[in-house]
């Protein structure tokens, strides 16, 4: 049989792929390329088929009926006309196959690859792999550890993993005739394998195959996405199965895996050269299933204890250069319908690319509000003045925090406009820098110990809601929330120090319910939560859950809490009853999980319903749902690790160069600062000591060049990020006036 046989055997066994439902598919399917180019590209002169008069044969219709259904319309005819089937036709298919018996081990093989390395003879190797990769049962019979056991859970695949460990190693050294035949027998597995429910063995095959390393070249994409295409076409109980065994897999395989991934999405989407590739169009297919087979990663890493891989590690960053707000609109019409969206995969938008859309997104919303706004005033024939299309916020700095709080609450109408803050009786037109030091200010005001309304937990350096409140309005709970909303809305950092579980709780959930009684925040709490927030306590539970004596007799402890509250110790029982329910070794579980939720939950539920409600009046938007608890915190505070030397490498200069003088001796006692030194440097140019979520790049840091004595201090336009240094003549006299500079730089100093 020569390859033009070969591929009209495979026309006939390519209608036996599966129709993929998931996937781009607005309208209809592509169809598949051809598979005969794809063996030419191979340099197939001859192919070994091990049933060759079985491939040949015609198609019966009882395997015509076996194909699946394309879409409901093809179920709709063929339930309507199964029962005008002959008899003969309507017999049971056959049961599963029995695996062969293969008896070869890991040594076995290892000791056969390298017998063949040294001689040359490859005949023993190719002959196994020939064999092995022909089909799916062939491949569960080499690497499955007892050849018809079931291993149908998901705690074990029962997948020989340093079996196929060390075949893939290997394969990779082997000759290319016997690389070429693991491909071409790949083919024929994915042709011929489809009948309709997947078997356990099916998904072993699966989990074996996507662990080929070959995919890494271009020439072999098309079979990586058929294989995908296929995987990714499995019902959400195989999913299911395939998350818990990938998540079997080493450290380093697995990331080999995401990584192979992410770059098959990135050459999909631009391509080194134009004809490396099929056409895009013809292809649409790839990316989605490719992103889907991706998210079986994620989630196989979300279920691991401690996490595989940092969630930044299935960042595309290729992403930021398509159009992600075309993309972000399409999610928002359509939703996770067939509609492909990157946005339907979030895990796979990097931060900047959240953050860019959030910012476009708020952008959209302030010009809207501010249209709005004129349109009402032009229509009542109303004088237009100009202040109405900003947030405009006068505060005097002895009444900083009343000031806030009353403008706030009086102008919430105007929430989703951009902010501009006065400080009364200070010239000062604000460009930015007056916004960004009017929320430092506020900051430390609302989270000083002596104000009451957070506490600071010196175990965790964080800080934590307080539990006790004189009033019933919980303004000022309302008011921070507002504060962190217009902070991520007009894209400044602020100098938070909550948990994580405390954005956990503001994405619980991420759009605010239509009714203004539903719970909100009400996040499943766990003891490693507690341990992030109060960890002597959290240490004590599971001292509790640990201890071996009579818990009942030796700790004398009940289902009621002790508080204490402004100096008075309240009591509080954690269910009905409590205070009468002792704590047992049978029922100490529930104890601590009732005490754990108490503690971040039930006891500042209507503190942190405030803040909550505070907080999405600004940040309302479809956006939140991509985030996660940990990019909400940068969006919120930005990254608090200091990199001067990025800083310097992307700063520019006016009427400096980098190599003057001054310049050298700048950089030279800024990178000699400590920390803090470094913070309040950074304060002094940009009205924040916090790195933004795109890093010191995204700060547009320059160093300007005046005229003025060399007894001149340095002075900052902290609107533009911007320090303007004098010519000074020496390193002692710079670092002398910048330290001056930099330690006495809030306020006007004007009254």
């Amino acid at each position: 049989m020569d390859a033009d046989d070969f591929i009209g055997v495979t026309s006939r066994e390519r209608d036996k792929l599966p129709p993929i439902a998931s996937g781009p598919g607005r309208k209809s399917k592509p169809p598949l390329p051809s598979l005969g180019s794809l063996i030419n590209t191979l340099n197939y002169r001859r192919v070994r088929l091990r049933d060759a008069n079985m491939a040949a044969a015609p198609l019966s219709f009882k395997h015509a009926c076996e194909l699946p259904p394309i879409g409901s319309l093809a179920r709709l005819k063929q339930r309507s006309s199964i029962d005008t089937l002959p008899p003969e036709v309507k017999a049971p298919f056959p049961c599963d196959p029995v695996i062969p018996l293969r008896t070869k081990t890991t040594k076995d093989f290892l000791e056969e690859a390298e017998r063949a390395a040294l001689s040359g003879d490859w005949r023993e190797v190719r002959e196994f792999y020939l064999t092995t990769f022909d089909s799916f049962i062939e491949l569960n019979a080499a690497f499955k550890r007892e050849a018809n056991a079931s291993f149908d859970t998901i705690d074990d695949s029962g997948v020989n993993a340093k079996f196929v460990n060390a075949v893939y190693d290997s394969l990779l050294q082997t000759p290319q005739d016997i690389q070429k035949s693991v491909l071409k027998g790949i083919i024929n597995s994915l042709l011929r394998e489809w009948k309709g429910p997947r078997t356990k063995d099916d998904l072993r095959a699966y989990f074996i195959l996507v662990q080929n390393p070959q995919y890494s070249s271009t020439s072999t994409y098309v079979i990586y996405a058929h294989l995908l295409r296929q995987m990714a076409a499995l019902s959400e109980a195989d999913h299911h199965f395939l998350v818990h065994w990938l998540k079997k897999l080493s450290g380093r395989r697995f990331r080999q895996l995401v990584e192979r991934l992410l770059h098959f999405i990135s050459t999909r989407l631009f391509p080194a050269e134009p004809d490396e590739l099929p056409p895009a169009s013809k292809c649409s297919w790839w990316i989605p299933s490719a992103t889907k087979v991706l998210a079986l990663f994620n989630a196989a890493n979300s279920v691991s204890s401690p996490p595989i891989m940092h969630f930044t590690d299935f960042y595309n960053i290729t992403l930021e250069h398509i159009d992600f707000m075309d993309e972000y609109r399409t999610w928002q019409n359509y939703g996770n319908s067939s509609r492909f969206s990157f946005c339907q995969f979030p895990f796979i938008l990097s931060s900047a690319v959240k953050k860019a859309i959030i910012q476009k997104d708020s952008e959209q919303q302030m010009i809207s509000q501010a249209r709005q706004s004129l349109v009402s005033k032009v229509s009542r024939r109303q004088r237009v003045d100009m202040n109405l299309l900003f947030l405009n916020i006068k505060v005097r700095r002895a009444q900083l925090l009343a000031d806030s709080l009353e403008e706030l609450s009086r102008k919430r109408g105007d929430l989703k406009k951009k902010l501009r803050v006065t400080f009364v009786g200070e010239a000062g037109l604000d460009m930015g820098g007056l916004t960004k030091e009017w929320f430092l200010l506020l900051v430390r005001r609302i989270f000083h110990d002596d104000y009451g309304m957070f506490t600071y937990i010196k175990e965790s350096r964080c800080h934590w809601f307080s539990s006790w409140k004189c009033d019933n309005n919980y303004s000022e709970f309302q008011l921070i929330g507002t504060l962190m909303g217009l902070a991520v809305y007009n894209s400044i950092a602020l100098d938070i120090h909550f948990p994580l579980y405390c954005y956990r709780k503001l994405l619980t959930p991420p759009i605010v319910p239509c009714d203004p009684n539903a719970p909100v925040g009400m996040a499943t709490a766990t003891l490693d939560d507690l341990q992030q927030i109060m960890p002597e306590l959290a240490h004590g539970l599971q001292e509790l859950l640990n201890f071996e004596g009579n818990v009942e007799e030796d700790l004398c402890i009940t289902f009621q809490v002790l508080q204490e509250e402004m100096g008075v110790v309240k009591s509080y029982n954690l269910k009905l009853g409590g205070d009468k329910i002792p704590v047992t070794k049978h029922n100490r579980k529930e104890y601590v999980q009732l005490y754990v939720d108490f503690l971040l939950n039930k006891s500042i539920s209507k503190q942190f319903a405030a803040f909550y409600r505070g907080f999405h009046s600004v940040c309302a938007s479809d956006a939140l749902m991509l985030l996660r608890p940990e990019e909400v915190e940068m969006l919120v505070c930005g990254n608090p690790q200091l990199d001067m030397s990025a800083l310097q490498k992307a700063a520019h200069y006016e009427g400096y160069s980098k190599t003057d003088a001054t310049i050298r001796s700048f950089w030279e006692v800024v990178l000699s600062f400590p920390v803090d030194l470094q913070k309040k440097l950074l304060h002094f140019a940009t009205g924040s000591d916090r790195v933004p979520v795109g890093g010191m790049a995204d700060l547009n840091f320059k160093i300007s060049k005046i005229d003025a004595p060399t007894d001149w201090l340095p002075v900052s336009h902290t609107c533009f990020n911007q320090i303007c240094l004098p010519p000074y003549r020496s390193r002692k006299e710079l670092k002398h006036k910048l330290t001056i500079a930099i330690s006495n730089a809030e306020g006007f100093g004007l009254e």
